[in-house]
């Protein structure tokens, strides 16, 4: 499925791994491509910075003229900013200290277009005079957070109590992974259309967000979204850097420009190799295999440790001390499982870059 040539890496001499490797073309043409899906505009697109979580990553999405973001935390929220996001999301219910950090925040940036997700009269009243904007979190069928699309006189009212900080409505449909695009892109208009007829309800939309990776295609396509009188904005983040998984259901075009690159450290029995990605550094959160290997499609990873990922291949297995290059299934927490990254450009290490907003802010100010 992934070519070598896509991925190889000339200078490893000195290079200890497990190592996080980006491909800064790869990150190049995947962002090109999301804008052309959108018909070219850049604005179109709010990406959620929780796959990059490295500034330089997201500085590269504000030289492609994305200037709006979403995160879910308060260090994604302030790296975004410090790359040159202009409009940023914070789509994570906040409460307590969270919600007095963020505040904060908006305070230190005043420059910055800050905004918060709500779903009830008792967190919007938290938000009030704060000039922190606020998008209703509107629940499609995933039911993980937001209030349900079919309770338009709740959303109506909400909105209403909201006032000038109203911004828009969050319709984040990431459940939708029907193998079958054509069955995928009539569930996710169906649910579109009931949106259509709440934003009208509400009225004074300036803004609908709709569509992570496996709906982004879906949102695109939704003629209405492009005539409507507010900004459709669709909100994918995995598609930056792309996995196994996100590969499966976007359109083509697309090519994993995350790696991990592994060195090769037993070979434990027969037909079988094992390198050093276990699941503190290729997140196994997806399931298994965690991953694939470059150039083998004939090679099974199996279940990992903490250190060690066994790997059943075919014939004659790579020498100890060799690498190989392993995309992950899911991307977004295995970046997460680093504190830096080489920039790879035209198969040399150009740089390293830290993976400035993994894990979390210090808990308690001090």
């Amino acid at each position: 499925m992934f070519a070598l040539e896509d991925y190889r890496i000339d200078n490893l001499d000195n290079v200890m791994t497990p190592a996080l490797a980006i491909f800064a073309e790869h990150v190049d043409n995947n962002m090109r491509v999301t804008i052309d899906l959108l018909g070219g505009d850049p604005s179109r697109w709010r990406p959620h910075v929780k796959t990059v979580k490295m500034e330089w990553a997201m500085r590269r999405a504000v030289q492609h003229g994305v200037k709006q973001c979403k995160c879910a935390t308060t260090l994604e929220l302030t790296t975004a900013l410090d790359a040159g996001m202009e409009d940023a999301l914070l789509a994570y219910p906040l409460v307590g200290a969270n919600a007095r950090r963020l505040r904060e925040i908006a305070v230190q940036r005043p420059s910055a277009k800050i905004s918060v997700l709500v779903e009830n009269a008792e967190q919007a009243a938290s938000w009030h005079g704060s000039g922190i904007g606020m998008f209703i979190d509107v629940n499609p069928g995933m039911d993980r957070t937001g209030l349900e699309q079919d309770r338009v006189d709740t959303v109506v009212a909400l909105a209403r109590a909201l006032g000038a900080q109203f911004r828009g409505l969050h319709y984040y449909d990431g459940h939708m992974h029907i193998a079958d695009y054509a069955e995928r892109e009539r569930a996710a208009h169906a649910g579109y259309d009931k949106l259509m007829k709440l934003a009208a309800a509400v009225g004074n939309v300036s803004e609908v967000i709709t569509s992570g990776t496996p709906a982004m295609a879906c949102g695109a396509s939704y003629v209405p979204f492009r005539t409507a009188s507010f900004k459709h904005r669709v909100s994918p983040g995995t598609v930056s850097f792309c996995d196994t998984t996100s590969i499966g259901e976007i359109p083509p075009g697309y090519k994993p420009a995350a790696v991990v690159v592994a060195s090769v450290v037993s070979h434990p029995i027969a037909g079988r190799f094992t390198c050093d990605a276990g699941h503190k550094s290729v997140s196994a959160d997806a399931g298994v295999p965690t991953c694939a290997v470059v150039s083998h499609d004939d090679y099974t990873p199996l279940k990992p440790s903490e250190e060690h990922l066994p790997v059943d291949c075919p014939g004659e297995v790579p020498a100890i001390g060799s690498h190989v290059y392993l995309v992950p299934r899911h991307v977004c927490p295995t970046v997460n499982n680093f504190d830096y990254a080489m920039i790879i450009e035209n198969h040399r290490i150009v740089g390293i870059e830290r993976v400035s907003a993994r894990g979390r802010e210090v808990p308690i100010a001090v």
